[in-house]
């Protein structure tokens, strides 16, 4: 690979980044609008509803998340306390907006006599992808700590999806235990879990692997050329 450095070339913001993480934002507008829409009960076209979510709801998150692990390479905050920091208040910043979320509509619906859906706090700590982002920081954090190395990461990573796609849709029959333990693996079709961590976790730590060459690469023309290779990923 000699179009690789032994040493970082590429430093600060990243054209190609920007322009995924972009995209990845506004894919994921669309697959929010189609699950609007189906909630609001209004008609999509089927075939357009197919592209979507054969397309852009597959790529949208994925894409997001292997950009979030490639910016941990580029950061220059990427101590291991800095990163559990940051995963913390992403934490705290995805409890925030479940309650916007998720709790005052309820509350609103209630009041204005459109929802009979009990009024609960649970709903507080469903997992979407900013609260993902927290644990998966967090923990990135932990193992930075105990100097893991990325690609030793990454064989977690697989191994958590593995184990996550073999307990996905696991019920508890317990709300409690459904949403603690949806923080790690699928429970009850995503009614409390929309990112668990084994099954997500492989997305941000590959971005990490890639990233970990791609501020290296000397020559992105050629580096690009390995599109190929770069489908094992997804």
């Amino acid at each position: 690979m000699n179009f690789l450095a032994d040493k970082k070339v590429n430093t600060g913001r990243q054209k190609e980044l920007d322009i995924a993480k972009a995209l990845a934002i506004i894919f994921m507008i669309f697959c929010h609008a189609i699950v609007f829409a189906s909630f609001s009960n209004i008609s999509i076209s089927p075939g357009f509803e197919l592209i979507l979510n054969q397309t852009v709801a597959i790529i949208a998150a994925p894409v997001f998340m292997f950009c979030m692990g490639i910016g941990i390479i580029f950061s220059r905050h990427n101590q291991y306390d800095l990163l559990i920091k940051r995963g913390v208040e992403l934490l705290l910043i995805g409890y925030f907006v479940n309650i916007g979320e998720q709790i005052i509509p309820n509350v609103l619906g209630h009041m204005l006599n459109m929802s009979n859906t009990p009024i609960t706090l649970l709903p507080l700590f469903k997992v979407d992808i900013l609260i993902f982002a927290g644990v998966a920081f967090t923990l990135i954090g932990i193992l930075k700590r105990f100097n893991i190395s990325n690609e030793k990461m990454l064989i977690l990573a697989i191994v958590f999806s593995i184990i996550g796609s073999f307990v996905c849709f696991v019920d508890f029959n317990n709300i409690f235990l459904n949403y603690f333990f949806g923080y790690f693996i699928g429970t009850i079709l995503h009614q409390c879990t929309a990112f668990p961590l084994f099954n997500w976790f492989i997305f941000p730590v590959a971005g990490m692997v890639y990233g970990s060459y791609f501020i290296r690469v000397k020559d992105k023309s050629q580096f690009f050329k390995l599109w190929p290779v770069f489908l094992i990923i997804p």
